[in-house]
């Protein structure tokens, strides 16, 4: 059995009001996992506690068999440069850059390079030298999760990342991203209200009533 690459226990979170309570959960290489539940039940929150923006009122986050939340700020932001994929519903591209200008910014961070395959299985190899403004939205999400990939990350958060996107286009994404953990031995966290995307991960979890099960 492999060592969890990320291993939550006893997480417990609440605003103004409890919003989950003693939550479990671990995920291994080449492995992905569906969050599911209904607007509001914390899904996104969840997520953002896995993956180092947010700590929990409770419990502990094992990310790459280190405590989380006891990493100092130095540590936590070289997971994020080096180790942490993040994809949102919305491509936060850079304005006024080029598709490759916009991947570049990541790799250069990251010491990568550019990976060619990811942009052809992407289906976007040809819109490289286009500005943000003349790709469609479906390009645009394309090339925010190209700018994601190229950074080789262990780990990939993602949340509502084909919210946006048309049935064949959120078909593709699912299968790079599939692609993208068995091959390179990484994970997949995909929170989503799509049924069908969720059905492509390897485990399910719902969230309800302050609960994941």
């Amino acid at each position: 059995m492999s060592q969890p690459l990320l291993e939550a226990t006893n997480i417990s979170h609440s605003f103004d009001y409890p919003l989950f309570r003693n939550i479990e959960f671990s995920i291994e290489p080449t492995q992905s996992a569906a969050i599911v539940g209904r607007s509001g039940s914390g899904k996104s929150t969840l997520l953002h506690i896995f993956s180092t923006f947010m700590k929990p009122n409770e419990g502990n986050v094992t990310l790459f068999g280190k405590d989380l939340y006891s990493q100092n700020d130095a540590a936590i932001e070289a997971l994020r440069r080096y180790d942490i994929g993040i994809i949102f519903q919305f491509h936060y591209l850079f304005k006024g850059m080029s598709a490759l200008e916009n991947i570049g910014v990541a790799t250069m961070l990251s010491a990568e390079q550019i990976d060619n395959t990811i942009l052809k299985k992407l289906e976007i190899d040809h819109l490289m030298s286009h500005k943000t403004s003349e790709l469609s939205g479906g390009e645009q999400q394309r090339v925010s999760i190209a700018r994601v990939l190229s950074k080789k990350p262990r780990i990939i958060f993602a949340d509502e990342p084909t919210g946006n996107l048309d049935k064949e286009t959120a078909d593709l994404v699912m299968d790079v991203l599939i692609d993208y953990i068995r091959e390179t031995g990484a994970a997949l966290v995909l929170v989503t209200h799509d049924e069908n995307m969720a059905a492509r991960c390897d485990k399910i979890y719902t969230l309800e009533d302050q609960a994941l099960s």
